[in-house]
């Protein structure tokens, strides 16, 4: 795969309700969900997060009672490019992160699962490309289009120690930042001369410290009351962000949380 090592190549939402995950954000990010293949898969319940230009976004995995029951819950999930996914893991783990799947040979490539040490899921993968494209990128992040995620955030309860680790381990830079106030820095990521997000401190100590996929829409207004109209719920905007877009936070009806960033539209 062409992507840097610590790209952000793929987005994964489990959920105990795909059929209802899929008509929620079809209707506001305008993705079309289809069935994965067996060699996509690999048997398990997965479907493909398709754009309207017959990209995949990402996927979607439903969550088993056996998962729920060990804790899982509706969330969304960052892959991060790792030519070498056995060192990484055993890495994070000598710096006090935890491996939630151990690394696995899937037909589409080798994965783990882990948390990192402040505790933040993340899966790790070496991906194998399609035969008749060996030289294939992951384009499902994009600074500016629509139907793609657009900002990966992350609230960490150690901000600097986060920021360490992600740097070390994924090549992400902090050149800029922008001051919250009492809320501390907004410390932008800069991975090989794209600024992919950012990361910040954690605001609310009760709440899970999850990374947060910003996903482009045309219009944020019209997407909003999608949300809403859909059983979502808005906890945060919308307001204005530097360069003009607009944001929202809201979590879907299975209570996965997501970002919508795009024009302001009508």
């Amino acid at each position: 795969m062409t992507n840097p090592a610590g790209s952000f190549i793929w987005y994964e939402l489990i959920t105990t309700d795909p059929d209802a995950a899929a008509r929620f954000y079809g209707s506001i990010v305008g993705w079309t969900v289809t069935p994965g293949t067996a060699e996509q898969t690999g048997g398990m319940d997965y479907r493909m997060l398709v754009r309207s230009d017959g990209g995949n976004a990402g996927g979607m995995l439903k969550l088993t009672d056996e998962m729920v029951a060990g804790g899982a819950r509706p969330t969304w999930l960052p892959y991060l490019h790792a030519p070498d996914v056995d060192r990484e893991v055993a890495a994070i783990e000598a710096e006090g992160g935890k491996v939630m799947m151990p690394a696995t040979d899937l037909p589409v490539g080798r994965i783990a699962m882990v948390t990192d040490p402040q505790g933040i899921p993340i899966y790790l993968m070496d991906p194998i490309p399609p035969a008749d494209k060996p030289d294939a990128a992951s384009d499902v992040f994009s600074v500016t289009e629509s139907q793609h995620v657009r900002w990966n955030e992350l609230a960490s309860p150690d901000q600097p120690a986060s920021m360490d680790f992600y740097a070390r381990h994924f090549g992400f830079a902090f050149n800029e930042r922008m001051s919250m106030g009492e809320m501390g820095d907004y410390c932008f990521i800069d991975h090989h001369g794209v600024t992919l997000g950012a990361i910040m401190p954690q605001m609310n100590p009760q709440q899970p410290a999850l990374w947060l996929f910003y996903f482009g829409v045309p219009s944020l207004l019209a997407a909003k009351q999608r949300v809403e109209d859909g059983g979502g719920q808005i906890i945060m905007g919308p307001h204005e962000v530097p360069g003009g877009d607009w944001i929202v936070v809201g979590l879907d009806p299975q209570g996965a949380p997501f970002g919508l960033v795009g024009p302001k539209g009508e």
